[in-house]
């Protein structure tokens, strides 16, 4: 069909009258009636797909010299030809057996020299034949053949106007839809009055299959042959519908690659003449600030490699972005940058003594470390874990020692931390990774030897997606932290100079490596006077600028004085930090400031213990008081509590029954039930020493209680207090009056030292308890606290059980003392 199309171009270039002669035609059903006689031979012209139907003009180019001669001979001699196609196009000298039998006699109208040097023939098709066979092959093939004629329905048949309209419609659709249709075929198709011309025009000229065109050429009936048509065109409308729809949608994605492309070269030629593009520009910033970087040959490499593949990836690629993210995280990172440390250890203490009142073990390691690096000039940051309850200043002690060193500072929460990625990053091959918390913050910090706060160490997690504290063992180690590993930057980092700090609540909770890896400092709860200057010197001042009262527009100053804060504190507050205590500040404050902004004044402007209850409501707390001496086997012990130290009462009864019988209530735990079973067996053991009559022990049943059962009570450190209970109410001899004691009995009657003692003599003070008994081990402990907090107190060391006897019990017996000899004598 090209050489068709090219054809029907030049023609229309060559004639202008060659569509006035298809229409003078296709109105004259003259051909259709001419009667042709064959008599002898034909010549026969062999086509290459192409099948020539009656009445319609077909261009063909002639290529064989045979086919050549045949048509001038043919124009000459006004001669009539047969028309065949052949089976296989690639035969270049058919015989009988190469050909389509069904064919068309037809006349050469005209003989046309392209400018290709090929010549073209015009036939007009006249009658179909059958080929019976060839009989001459030189110059050219002539046979014979037959002529048969086509059944035409008459002019009125409105079934076949019908018909031919619609084979008219959807050629008229195919030429349409299909790119590069010829649009003289569609006027000529518009044009066409003549139905019958009109169904052989489009057999001879739409591009169907060849074996389709024969199909229809060997239909008799012209109505039969239009029917066929309709349902070859239908076919081929849909085809052609259907590959113009993919045709478009292709375009339409290759049309917006090639306007994105040349978009992409304007910008390109754009910021070539601004001095190159922006990645251009960014590449070599960033090649710049490498060369300026203080890294070792290794890293530089790993810098150089990573950049040249950013200079290899497209700019619109995925891998450009995780490339420039990759190699910014490195320039950002402080390589061999630090700050300089100030070694000046009186404005340390200073700054230390300012911050936070108390804490001296904590400030003197620090002071120590200062004085080292004073000394050496270099050392390794040692890793500090602070521990204690809530609230005690562990996070903002780091702070503090941040600003004494003038390091930078950076906090870390880990509480709730369960995945490894956290700590070391993730891979940079993965989607959306990034660099781990460990790096980020280095980088926010701007230097390689900041104060690091590791903060809630004990409340990391692990879970299915890794354990960050098998992670932090590198980070916590100073023989491995200067080469640590993170998997986004994969390349070591040095962290030898970093100050970690890690704070915890329970020691307990961290795995034993990473405990092994810290230098272990207890921060143990306030006592009252601790609370009282806390709040004087931070707390109070804090609230009242909070609040608005340290304002311009404030006239007279409020006023909270020491009595009243430890008020609040021992009345409003049960906790071993100042959380609670700083709240109760700000409530009362809150309150004085709508006073204040209501009436003009302050309303007390000087806050006694009496008006708390205005500001505060009633008490929320009580501590226990020394409730005198006036019973037996009622004995004061001191406990140690997460909110600091409290006084413990142990009491002790007998009753009738059949002996051998011990009752535990208040809610033990089980330790302090075994102290209860060793004192017992002590006493029974030792009954002679304290003349206690053993038929005492089958005749009585003995309960021992610890008042406010709804809280749980556990520990060895009332061991000797539940001696001294059961050996007073055996006795019925008074204790001592304002003495409390502490310690752990063995069955031997050995008494061994127990823990929280600066917390229990606190609580024996505010108590109003004068004497305390402690195991001789805990001297140690005495004398590391200051002597205002033991001024009042006497202390009693002791070893043995029977040291404590012999001071606790006295030789008065309470009054209504019970005569365990009664029962006895009436049973004489």
């Amino acid at each position: 069909m090209k050489k068709e199309k090219y054809f029907e171009a030049e023609l229309s270039e060559q004639d202008d009258n060659a569509f006035s002669l298809i229409a003078d035609i296709e109105d004259n059903d003259e051909q259709y009636d001419t009667k042709i006689k064959l008599n002898g031979k034909v010549p026969v012209l062999p086509l290459r797909n192409m099948v020539l139907f009656p009445g319609i003009f077909m261009p063909v180019t002639i290529g064989r010299k045979s086919s050549l001669k045949l048509v001038k001979d043919a124009e000459k001699k006004k001669a009539l030809i047969a028309v065949v196609c052949q089976k296989s196009a690639q035969v270049e000298s058919p015989n009988i057996d190469d050909l389509h039998l069904i064919g068309a006699m037809a006349k050469v109208v005209r003989i046309l020299e392209m400018p290709d040097q090929s010549t073209t023939v015009i036939l007009q098709g006249v009658k179909r034949i059958t080929l019976q066979e060839l009989t001459d092959t030189s110059p050219y093939l002539k046979g014979k053949a037959d002529l048969f004629d086509e059944e035409i329905p008459p002019k009125e048949d409105k079934e076949f106007i019908a018909l031919v309209d619609s084979c008219k419609d959807l050629t008229l659709r195919y030429l349409q839809t299909t790119e590069g249709a010829h649009l003289d075929s569609e006027f000529a198709i518009k044009n066409m009055a003549n139905n019958i011309f009109l169904v052989n025009f489009i057999c001879t000229n739409l591009p169907l299959k060849k074996e389709e065109k024969i199909e229809l050429l060997l239909i008799t009936s012209l109505r039969e042959r239009a029917y066929r048509l309709l349902e070859i065109l239908n076919r081929e409308v849909q085809l052609a519908e259907i590959k113009a729809s993919i045709q478009m949608r292709a375009r339409e994605d290759i049309d917006q690659q090639q306007r994105e492309y040349f978009l992409q070269q304007q910008i390109k030629t754009i910021q070539d003449e601004l001095g190159g593009s922006g990645q251009e520009q960014e590449i070599e910033e960033m090649r710049k600030k490498g060369n300026f970087m203080n890294w070792s040959s290794d890293v530089m490499a790993v810098f150089e490699k990573e950049l040249a593949k950013l200079e290899r990836t497209h700019p619109q690629s995925p891998d450009f972005s995780v490339q420039l993210n990759y190699l910014q995280t490195m320039l950002n990172l402080p390589w061999g940058m630090y700050t300089v440390d100030n070694v000046n250890l009186k404005n340390a203490e200073k700054i230390l003594n300012k911050d936070h009142y108390g804490l001296e073990k904590v400030k003197e390691r620090i002071l120590e470390h200062l004085a080292v690096l004073k000394l050496k000039g270099d050392m390794k940051s040692p890793i500090i874990c602070l521990y204690g309850p809530p609230g005690v200043g562990k996070t903002s002690l780091g702070r503090s020692i941040a600003e004494s060193l003038k390091r930078k500072y950076i906090r870390m929460s880990l509480g709730g931390v369960h995945d490894e990625a956290e700590i070391r990053g993730h891979r940079k091959t993965y989607i959306g990774a990034m660099p781990g918390r460990i790096i980020k913050s280095l980088i926010k910090a701007g230097s390689s030897n900041p104060v690091f706060i590791l903060d809630e160490i004990d409340k990391i997690n692990s879970d299915r997606q890794g354990d960050p504290s098998s992670a932090l063992l590198e980070v916590l180690d100073p023989e491995q932290n200067h080469s640590f590993h993170d998997n986004y930057l994969d390349v070591d980092y040095d962290l030898s100079k970093v100050m970690f700090v890690a704070t915890a609540n329970n020691i307990n909770q961290i795995p034993p490596p990473l405990l092994d890896r810290m230098e272990l400092i207890e921060i143990s709860g306030y006592i009252t006077e601790e609370k009282v200057e806390i709040a004087r010197k931070h707390l109070v001042p804090k609230a009242m600028e909070a609040n608005g009262l340290n304002s311009k527009k404030i006239n007279s100053p409020l006023k909270i004085g020491k009595p009243t804060l430890e008020a609040i504190i021992e009345n409003y507050t049960r906790e071993s930090g100042v959380r609670e205590l700083e709240k109760k500040i700000g409530k009362i404050l809150r309150k004085a400031a709508r006073m204040y902004a209501t009436d003009g004044y302050f309303s007390p402007s000087d806050i006694k213990p009496s008006d708390l209850y205005d500001f505060l409501g009633a008490p929320e707390y009580t501590h226990d008081k020394y409730q005198g001496n006036d019973y037996a086997g009622v004995v004061t012990g001191l406990a140690w509590t997460a909110v600091g130290g409290e006084i413990l009462f142990i009491e002790t009864s007998l009753s009738r029954g059949k002996g051998n019988k011990l009752t535990l209530t208040g809610n033990l735990g089980d330790v302090m039930k075994e102290s209860a079973m060793l004192a017992l067996e002590y006493i029974k053991s030792h009954a002679a020493l304290l003349n206690i009559d053993e038929d005492i022990f089958d005749n009585w049943n003995i309960h021992l209680h610890v008042p406010e059962g709804a809280i749980p009570k556990d520990g060895p450190s009332a061991g000797i207090t539940m001696v001294t209970a059961l050996a007073s109410a055996f006795t019925q001899r008074k204790v001592k009056a304002n003495l409390a004691m502490t310690g752990e009995i063995t069955l031997r009657g050995k008494v061994l030292p127990v823990g929280g003692i600066k917390e229990k003599i606190l609580a024996a003070k505010r108590a109003g308890i004068k004497e305390i008994i402690l195991s001789v081990e805990n001297k140690k402990n005495i004398d590391e606290i200051e002597d205002m907090y033991l001024k009042g107190l006497d202390f009693h060391y002791v070893s043995d059980i029977k040291e404590v006897l012999a001071i606790a019990l006295t030789n008065h017996k309470v009054v209504d003392a019970i005569d365990f000899t009664a029962k006895k004598n009436e049973t004489k």
